[in-house]
């Protein structure tokens, strides 16, 4: 393991493009956050993944930098997928507004603040709207000053749930009334999100939703941190399920014979559900109903995982980690 101090000041970005049956085309967007325009490498930077989606039309690529570094290496792949997304041809089963759709930054390393992440953030959908004439963005979490909206509740403002968002009727947070060529971009920081996701055997998506809605932190009962949609997926359904940061130590009484997986910021204890205890819900909820739960796919990595791979990543001057990852374990 590298030593402590590489990671120190390091932050994540899950960026989200609409886009992952050309995966080529999603290299090269990753890519553009690792080289600039003359082809020499952003030192101190690597993509540890790329999740294509090809269902969802959806990619998630897990760029990891220095708080210094990060906004030029997001700022460069997010010009890249605009110039080369175009929304008026997209088409796909997950919600999306934006050629960029989701654009968070997250602290990894302990010098790192949630609010460092917030000013890079806001930087970020500036420079945005600056270099790409006509893009818009809308800021949650931390970014949202004063007001720290989150994402779920911003989405909903947005229309992002909607089948066929309302461009004119959306009120962006910075740049012009989205456009129909790059729609809306949602830009924020927080404590790290994971995604999992868990497929249910079932084209029933009337009772996936019900599932969702029972695992839901909104629901009595429900996980904390967990946000969740029920999408039709590859024949069967997905419960998409966005994993919150919580503040605090573990929940003993939830547990599935896993304690959650924690870290800190500035001194302060974080956690998270853990992807066996959402499944086995899921499992659970799903088996009263005579249905079996297919498999649990994890987007990137838990926090822990993200700052190790990237300490090794950047120990080795791996900048394309995602093809080396299958040779490197911590």
């Amino acid at each position: 393991m590298a030593s402590c101090s590489l990671g120190s000041r390091l932050v994540a970005c899950l960026l989200n493009v609409s886009e992952a049956r050309r995966k080529d085309l999603v290299e090269t967007v990753a890519k553009a956050a690792l080289f600039n325009t003359e082809g020499v490498r952003r030192e101190g930077t690597t993509v540890l993944n790329i999740f294509n989606d090809h269902d969802y039309n959806r990619s998630v690529i897990t760029i990891v930098a220095s708080i210094d570094s990060i906004r030029e290496a997001v700022l460069a792949a997010c010009e890249k997928a605009c110039g080369l997304i175009d929304m008026r041809d997209h088409s796909g089963l997950h919600p999306r507004m934006g050629a960029v759709d989701l654009i968070p930054i997250y602290p990894l390393g302990e010098e790192v603040e949630v609010e460092h992440c917030a000013e890079e953030a806001r930087a970020v959908a500036q420079g945005l709207t600056e270099r790409v004439q006509g893009t818009s963005a809308f800021l949650f979490g931390w970014a949202d000053s004063p007001l720290h909206r989150g994402l779920a509740q911003r989405r909903k403002e947005m229309g992002w749930f909607k089948k066929k968002p309302d461009m004119q009727t959306m009120v962006p947070d910075i740049g012009p009334q989205p456009q129909a060529q790059f729609g809306l971009t949602g830009v924020g920081a927080s404590p790290y999100v994971m995604n999992c996701n868990v497929t249910i055997d079932t084209q029933d998506l009337a009772l996936g939703r019900s599932i969702a809605t029972a695992i839901r932190e909104s629901t009595p009962g429900g996980l904390p941190g967990v946000q969740v949609l029920a999408l039709p997926h590859d024949g069967a359904v997905e419960i998409a399920c966005n994993v919150e940061s919580v503040k605090g130590h573990s929940p003993g009484y939830m547990t599935a014979g896993e304690p959650w997986p924690s870290f800190s910021i500035q001194g302060q204890p974080y956690c998270h559900a853990p992807a066996s205890l959402i499944t086995a819900r899921v499992a659970e909820l799903a088996g009263k109903q005579g249905i079996g739960a297919k498999s649990t796919a994890l987007v990137g990595f838990t926090p822990r995982e993200c700052r190790g791979l990237a300490e090794i990543a950047l120990s080795q001057g791996i900048a394309e980690f995602w093809k080396e990852q299958h040779r490197i374990r911590m």
